[in-house]
């Protein structure tokens, strides 16, 4: 009998831009990652994986995986590269840079990050403290909760609210715009564990997704108008006397004028504008109010139109009047980031940063690129890590175009020639999560993940924290001890151990269980606001905030509190409608008469793995979700090839006739490589750049196009 090789095992955290952070076990034999799978200890993750995820282990030797440096030798967009050394590549990098920089000045080069690796060593920020040094403009990085984040810490400040485990204790659960079967698999089952001892669970969304049709009520507002269906319900709470006020007496600012605006909220008017009914808004308030313990999980989709973040506001109201925060698993989950503790300062290192320095926000790369901005100095090189921009970022075409500019040096850390790496002047091979170390801070629970580099890196991959060492050695930053820790010791270094959340313990308990659930109240007993006690300056829910400005919260810009835009903020919540649908840009309407909405896919992360066969196949060609009245007045049939534009760009896809949408409305799931679609074109051709109401949110479900039949 053949002896089986013997499996080393290491701890995984799930890198990804995902809520679940999930807990992985690598497993190894003979030097190459053999297994990937849940940690069956961990309460969240329970020892299972997405279907992003369960094939992990293979993901790090796909043949089309860049291994080497490499440098373009055709033109931009060609995917013509050839091989160059690392020395080559770091040291041409370096003279183009300083060339650069002797020409226009420092501000001149940009880094470009997203949350591709949500990791404290390898993700979002790894790159900060370098170009901080370095002197670059600053990026301001709101892809996605930035403008939820400034609506939240502005009305109950940076509390990480409910526990998602928590959530089997609710009696009444709303979620609203998270399709979490598809985007937060490993918190459904505490939602169905409470529905099955009698939680009604309540799904807010514009269509019918997956986690809609396992809901108990689907309500459906018109895209863009959560806004005015919060500010209803706050209108029907205070008409059908549900306000706890005891509590909203106690612990909240503002009562009396959010009241006096709710009037404006008759319940003629809400059904009018969202489309939902006048009593199903009021047996809500009724019933939410009543049933407790009552919870609302938002999603960030929540964000995404003009009044994202004034709705945000209106929707942190609901529990505060209901005075769901009185128990356990009642109250609000938006991100529970705001309590890991974490010093950002040591990561991002702001203190490099020179006063007076710019801010570029990563959703207007094609505007800052092409001269829209008039930037002084331009911008002149580009380095792109952690995100894909030409699948991810709005207005892409723009994007292209701007990539494709001769004058501009790109530059980028990646695993594939993503559809923005092809304008790539530099390619240089980033490691996958089993390859280095790091650890995993999570925006949807408590739990701190260590992850152990596993295998060594294949080919010639470097992790990110070591290519912004290499950067930093050429340019002399290694006088800095921050510039020489390994990938480990920058993990220990970002922890704050001294912190209550870290319930004394150190290092080695992660090597011992691979994670730990901060120190803030176990799922059965966290009552974080019963009596209060909110990170506010009143201490208490602040309805009403006088004098506010807008911002984005500093870790999505890099630490940098300068620059922010400022604009004066409504002391209030309330609505303020999309800039594109047919009640409010008629003219726009004429031409493009239907509302897109774009919501992650359920087979790719972002654009992770839309470049591989086996998950295309599972999640399908590019779709494009219409009513039957809609295709049956544009003579469009189930599975007709269907072209969908505005003045933006366009992209094709396969009908897809369904009730699952309202008349007037089209959904097209995100993530689909362009170069891989049936035209040049992804869902993100037709999105604008333009701000959402706070924390310069993007506007992906504030979008009006056409459809039409391709012969």
């Amino acid at each position: 009998m053949n002896e089986q090789p013997k499996r080393d095992r290491f701890f995984g955290g799930c890198p990804h831009d995902c809520p679940d952070t999930c807990a992985m076990i690598y497993e190894v034999a003979d030097g190459k990652l053999v297994d990937v799978r849940g940690n069956k200890e961990h309460p969240m993750t329970r020892g299972g994986l997405c279907v992003k995820l369960k094939d992990y282990h293979d993901h790090h030797y796909n043949p089309d995986r860049v291994l080497h440096p490499l440098r373009r030798v055709g033109p931009k967009g060609n995917r013509q590269f050839e091989r160059i050394s690392w020395d080559k590549a770091i040291a041409e990098i370096t003279s183009r840079w300083k060339d650069i920089i002797a020409k226009h000045g420092s501000q001149s080069i940009m880094p470009y990050s997203y949350l591709g690796n949500e990791g404290l060593v390898q993700g979002l920020t790894c790159g900060d403290a370098f170009f901080n040094r370095l002197g670059s403009t600053v990026n301001e990085k709101t892809f996605c909760a930035s403008g939820s984040s400034t609506a939240w810490l502005l009305t109950v400040g940076p509390t990480g609210g409910v526990d998602p485990e928590s959530f089997v204790h609710s009696k009444y659960i709303v979620i609203w715009a998270c399709n979490s079967i598809s985007t937060n698999l490993h918190h459904w089952p505490f939602v169905l564990e409470a529905q099955k001892k009698g939680a009604k669970v309540v799904v807010i969304d514009s269509y019918r997704s997956r986690t809609a049709k396992a809901a108990d009520w689907h309500i459906a507002p018109k895209p863009g108008t959560d806004g005015a269906l919060a500010m209803g319900i706050i209108a029907a709470l205070i008409r059908g006397g549900y306000v706890d006020d005891e509590w909203v007496n106690k612990h909240t600012v503002g009562f009396s004028e959010l009241a006096q605006r709710a009037l404006d909220f008759t319940p003629d008017y809400v059904e009018k504008v969202t489309g939902v009914a006048a009593e199903d808004i009021s047996k809500f308030a009724r019933e939410f109010a009543t049933v407790q313990p009552s919870v609302i999980r938002m999603g960030v989709a929540l964000e995404r139109h003009a009044g994202g973040g004034q709705t945000i506001r209106a929707v942190c109201a609901i529990p505060a009047l209901a005075g769901s925060w009185r128990h356990v698993g009642g109250g609000l989950l938006q991100m529970p980031l705001w309590e890991f503790p974490v010093d950002w300062g040591r990561v991002s290192r702001p203190d490099y940063i020179r006063p007076g320095t710019r801010v570029v926000n990563n959703l207007q790369l094609g505007k800052a690129l092409m001269g829209d901005m008039n930037l002084d100095p331009p911008i002149m090189g580009l380095f792109v890590y952690n995100t894909n921009p030409v699948s991810q970022a709005p207005e892409t075409n723009r994007i292209v175009q701007g990539l494709s500019r001769e004058d501009l040096f790109f530059v980028t850390a990646e695993h594939f020639v993503t559809d923005t790496a092809a304008y790539a002047d530099i390619i240089l091979p980033a490691t996958m999560a089993g390859e280095h170390d790091d650890m995993m801070f999570s925006w949807g629970h408590f739990y701190l993940t260590l992850n152990e580099k596993a295998i060594e890196p294949c080919g010639e991959a470097k992790s990110n924290a070591e290519i912004f060492r290499l950067l930093g050695k050429a340019f002399g930053f290694d006088d800095d001890p921050r510039f020489t820790m390994s990938d480990m010791e920058l993990a220990e270094h970002y922890v704050q151990w001294d912190a209550p959340q870290m319930g004394g313990i150190d290092m080695e308990h992660f090597r011992q269980h691979g994670y730990f659930h901060l120190a803030v109240g176990t799922p059965d007993d966290r009552l974080p606001h019963a009596e209060g006690n909110f990170p506010t300056p009143s201490g208490k829910v602040e309805f009403m905030v006088e004098g506010a400005k807008n911002f984005v919260a500093p870790p999505f810009r890099m630490m940098y509190e300068e620059n922010q835009s400022g604009e004066d903020v409504d002391p209030l919540p309330g609505y303020l409608p999309p800039r594109e649908s047919v009640e409010t840009n008629p003219n726009l309407a004429d031409q493009y008469p239907l509302n897109i909405i774009s919501p992650k896919s359920h087979g790719f992360l972002n654009s992770c793995y839309a470049n591989e066969e086996h998950k295309i196949k599972g999640q399908g060609e590019q779709f494009v979700l219409i009513s039957k009245e809609d295709a049956k007045a544009r003579s469009i049939r189930d599975g007709d090839p269907v072209r969908v534009y505005n003045g933006r760009g366009d992209f094709e896809g396969l009908a897809r006739v369904t009730d699952d949408v309202n008349k007037g409305v089209v959904v097209a799931t995100l993530g689909y490589w362009r170069s891989l679609n049936r035209s040049d074109g992804s869902v993100n051709s037709i999105s604008s750049d333009n701000f959402a109401s706070l924390g310069h949110a993007p506007t992906f479900s504030d979008n009006l196009v056409q459809v039409r039949r391709v012969n």
